[in-house]
């Protein structure tokens, strides 16, 4: 018999999974896998204990597509590797149970308009530098002024704060510390 298996992941600490917990048993699950850590970490104890546990057949639950993963890609990615072990993946939310045809026709659409759409982002960042460019103007971030700099560095060593100066000149405040590191200048006591 083929079974559901829960996963569920908040970021912090401060977050519960208790709510996201108990929408997956509801749904079936007959257990559940939780982390908690943020989206950004691959490193998920938790879905390594899971795909541990789960035989081919069973169905990954989440409550939402972005418990799984932050991006597109990476849920494209984590299916590919559920559908070589040959188990589906069903989220609550947006209705996609991958174990169905139109399941995966839906979840291979959402992928292909996710390339398309970094294409076209691609294209007009592409796009945008050649115009900027053809009317004289250099994209990208602009040089360092080194009189403000210079004019920083000289607050600094007169007691005023790195943060003040760097408020006073319109400079990033980490710009200010940064140039303070590489010219060697320590805040006066």
């Amino acid at each position: 018999m083929n079974d559901i298996l829960g996963y569920a992941r908040v970021s912090t600490g401060d977050q519960d999974v208790a709510g996201q917990t108990m929408r997956l048993e509801k749904a079936g699950a007959i257990r559940v896998f939780t982390d908690v850590i943020s989206g950004k970490s691959m490193d998920r104890p938790g879905l390594a204990d899971l795909l541990g546990f789960a035989r081919k057949g069973d169905t990954l639950a989440v409550v939402r597509l972005d418990r799984l993963g932050r991006s597109l890609n990476e849920l494209l990615t984590s299916v590919e590797t559920l559908k070589m072990r040959g188990i589906a993946l069903l989220s609550l939310e947006e209705k996609i149970d991958t174990s169905s045809a139109a399941g995966e026709l839906i979840f291979h659409v959402f992928g292909a308009i996710a390339h398309f759409e970094r294409r076209l982002i691609s294209e007009r960042t592409k796009d945008g530098i050649a115009a900027a460019r053809a009317k004289g103007k250099n994209p990208g971030r602009q040089p360092l002024d080194q009189g403000k700099v210079e004019a920083a560095i000289k607050l600094v060593e007169s007691c005023v704060s790195p943060a003040e100066a760097a408020k006073q000149l319109g400079l990033g405040r980490s710009t200010v510390y940064r140039e303070m590191r590489r010219l060697g200048v320590q805040r006066p006591a």
